[in-house]
């Protein structure tokens, strides 16, 4: 007689959530992320049926978003949130990692840098009661630790951070995680090696998609080349300023775009015209839609971005038009500024 057959294992869907939202965060689709996570974070239901590591995780990318939009204010109840967390027994250590990790970005976005570094020490000893952890799992502590030490002025003690860092990136092999460290090992480093470890970073990120990274990788580098004016550096640095300055507006990061704007003004450029007015008529759910049209992605793409239909992707766009006061795409990039 024939066993019966096993049923398959249950599928964990706000875990499934959340791993997509981690996803979107790397991609740099800030704006998809934050709406997904904000929507786990309010569902009570599905909060109860993440494991304490994962609500830990969940609360940190939310610091992530909220750093990269400049929401200070957000990111700091997030904080105190995460502190609880860690005042709890019994915590496991990657979230115990993850929560120092992020409670030390917080710190360092604030201008703390004593504290930041305290944070991001305890997150480095968190993870030495777990050796066997996977490296694509741990919090970036070491990166974080040199990029203090480098506002701290402890270019030597930055340096060996960051070599570490870029070691165990290396030793994971992703892309991502490569170039993240080369960016902050050039944050270390002097004169021409910083230039030639950011077009390394740029070159090892090109086959993924990493719209933020690869705009961060961007404004670092348009801000060295800005220190040899030559019309030939000047036409790349301008270039990729423009090109951060859109994804940013796209994405609303505001600290990122203000950054690339004051290098913009430096090189006698005018800035592309500010959107947040007209985005402001929009609902989420418009503004999410409107964004991914005006990349020139289609309805149907669009529908399977936001696991919509393609009927409600005609609805919120039709409602976009009429408030934006435009007839097509063509108005949204535009709005967006986004070149045709």
């Amino acid at each position: 007689m024939s066993s019966p057959a096993e049923s398959p294992a249950p599928v964990n869907a706000p875990v499934t959530r959340l791993t997509a939202a981690a996803t979107q965060v790397q991609e740099g689709a800030i704006t998809l992320a934050l709406g997904a996570l904000d929507s786990l974070a309010t569902d009570a239901d599905a909060r109860a049926q993440l494991g304490r590591t994962d609500e830990v995780r969940m609360l940190a990318l939310l610091v992530e978003c909220r750093l990269a939009r400049g929401d200070m204010s957000e990111a700091m109840d997030l904080g105190d949130e995460l502190s609880s967390c860690l005042a709890e027994p019994d915590q496991g250590v990657l979230a115990v990692a993850l929560a120092h990790h992020a409670i030390a970005e917080i710190a360092a976005a604030l201008g703390d840098p004593e504290l930041a570094a305290t944070h991001y020490l305890a997150a480095g000893r968190a993870l030495e009661n777990d050796p066997e952890l996977p490296e694509a799992s741990r919090p970036p502590w070491r990166a974080g630790k040199a990029l203090v030490l480098v506002r701290a002025n402890r270019a030597r003690d930055a340096s060996v951070r960051a070599t570490e860092h870029h070691a165990a990136a290396v030793r994971d092999g992703s892309p991502y995680a490569v170039a993240h460290a080369l960016r902050v090992l050039s944050a270390t480093q002097a004169g021409a090696e910083r230039v030639a470890l950011l077009r390394e970073a740029r070159a090892v990120l090109e086959p993924v998609r990493a719209e933020r990274l690869a705009a961060q990788i961007d404004a670092d580098l348009a801000g060295l080349l800005m220190l040899t004016p030559t019309p030939e550096l000047v036409a790349e640095a301008v270039a990729l300023l423009r090109r951060t300055e859109i994804y940013a507006g796209r994405q609303e990061l505001w600290p990122l775009q203000g950054r690339v704007r004051r290098m913009l003004d430096r090189l006698g450029e005018a800035p592309l015209r500010v959107t947040s007015e007209a985005l402001a008529l929009l609902t989420v759910t418009e503004r999410r839609v409107a964004a991914l049209a005006a990349t020139g992605l289609t309805n149907r793409q669009i529908a399977e971005e936001l696991l919509v239909s393609i009927k409600a992707v005609e609805w919120h766009l039709s409602r976009t038009y009429r408030k934006l006061g435009i007839s097509s795409r063509a108005g949204l990039t535009l709005i967006f500024g986004i070149p045709a």
